[in-house]
């Protein structure tokens, strides 16, 4: 029988240990967290904890975490024109997103459809920062306040964009920056602060917690408009009673992450070099996409000419691998990659791309499983490419 080997992290990590007994403990508890009797304060007790193992996580207050229930309701949160601080009252008129952002975030959120705009990325995936500045000089000349939105690494490539020199440009011009980080923690820091960020979404799942929580950090002086309204948890920012056991296991999860962070980095990049060694020797003509920029360390998107993506990845399943054909937010459809057309990569090399990821309990063993499996499937996966012997 073939050995098991998960490696689609960017898709979804499996649930750290720590969350596990966190979220379990947590099912005893019958309190609602609004409750002011015993019960509701051991059930709210809980989730201020985790408030702060986030909170820490990422460097900021425990107060400017809000929990959702994942990335995508957290970019919605964030992506709307009504974001008031102390001094400005006045709606954002503009959002402005990089080419390459997940779908929840190129949909817009809350802003009308005329009031969006595109940047473009470069070659290796990184926004365009002289673009960046021209429309943004553009938008402050004729009065606009902008929202920006700029992911902080790409989910199919790995791409890290340049988020504190992107957070200069944007506060220039009057404007507030949006930073997709569910691809960050685990992989590379992720201080809100030193990043320059005024807004940054959080995913637990993809941390090692579990599905259907997330987060948004917000500046402390800012005060954004709800999307879910009705009670006044989560300080008015989210209304609906919380996921008490699912928002304890993303704070154990949380924390895990932050403490584990410096040996996991060093290591899941050695398996990464590993693994881009061992497919390059099966043939000589590998593109791995993204390659010469600054990439997340668990991360290797890759095809060679005339493989196609959904072939290879039902192949390799069936040979124990999980891999992806890239982003995993299709209901398993394998669809073009907006994310390698905005790169430039030409149709015919983007529809081959399959995704490898590890994460904090990937072994050596699962990259030696999958060099294997490659080694046995690439001559059936494309056709006229050297094969090494």
């Amino acid at each position: 029988m073939a050995e098991q080997a998960y490696l689609d992290w960017n898709a979804t990590a499996p649930l750290r240990p720590q969350a596990r007994a966190a979220m379990l403990a947590a099912s005893d508890i019958v309190g609602n967290p609004s409750s002011v009797h015993a019960e509701g304060r051991a059930a709210r007790r809980l989730i201020e904890e985790a408030r702060a193992q986030v909170a820490s996580l990422v460097g900021v207050d425990a107060r400017d975490v809000v929990f959702t229930s994942g990335g995508t309701e957290a970019n919605m949160l964030a992506l709307t024109p009504s974001i008031e601080t102390a001094g400005e009252k006045a709606p954002r008129d503009r959002l402005l997103v990089s080419a390459v952002e997940h779908p929840s975030v190129r949909s817009g959120g809350r802003f009308a459809a005329n009031s969006i705009e595109e940047i473009p990325v470069n070659g290796h995936g990184q926004v365009d920062l002289a673009q960046l500045e021209h429309r943004l000089s553009g938008t402050a000349a004729g009065g606009s306040r902008p929202l920006v939105s700029i992911m902080l690494a790409n989910n199919e490539t790995g791409t890290i964009q340049p988020i504190a020199a992107a957070a200069a440009i944007v506060h220039a011009a009057g404007g507030l920056l949006h930073v997709d980080a569910v691809q960050g923690p685990g992989r590379i820091n992720c201080d809100f602060k030193a990043l320059g960020a005024d807004l940054m979404t959080l995913s637990a799942h993809k941390l090692g917690g579990p599905k259907g929580v997330g987060a948004l950090i917000k500046r402390s002086d800012l005060h954004i408009d709800p999307q879910i309204k009705g009670g006044g948890q989560e300080r008015g920012h989210r209304a609906g009673t919380e996921n008490v056991s699912g928002i304890a296991g993303f704070g154990a999860a949380a924390e895990a992450t932050r403490v584990g962070l410096p040996a996991e980095q060093a290591r899941i990049a050695t398996l990464r070099d590993l693994l881009e060694a061992g497919i390059r020797r099966v043939s000589s003509r590998i593109v791995i996409f993204g390659s010469k920029a600054d990439r997340l360390p668990n991360t290797t998107l890759f095809t060679v000419p005339g493989m196609k993506a959904e072939t290879a990845v039902i192949a390799f399943d069936l040979e124990g691998i999980a891999v992806s054909s890239g982003a995993a937010c299709s209901s398993g459809k394998v669809a073009p990659s907006h994310v390698l057309a905005a790169m430039g990569i030409a149709p015919e090399l983007a529809r081959g791309a399959v995704r490898v990821s590890f994460g904090y309990s990937t072994t050596e063993s699962e990259v030696s499983a999958f060099l294997r499996a490659w080694a046995k499937l690439a001559g059936a996966l494309y056709k006229g490419n050297e094969i090494a012997a």
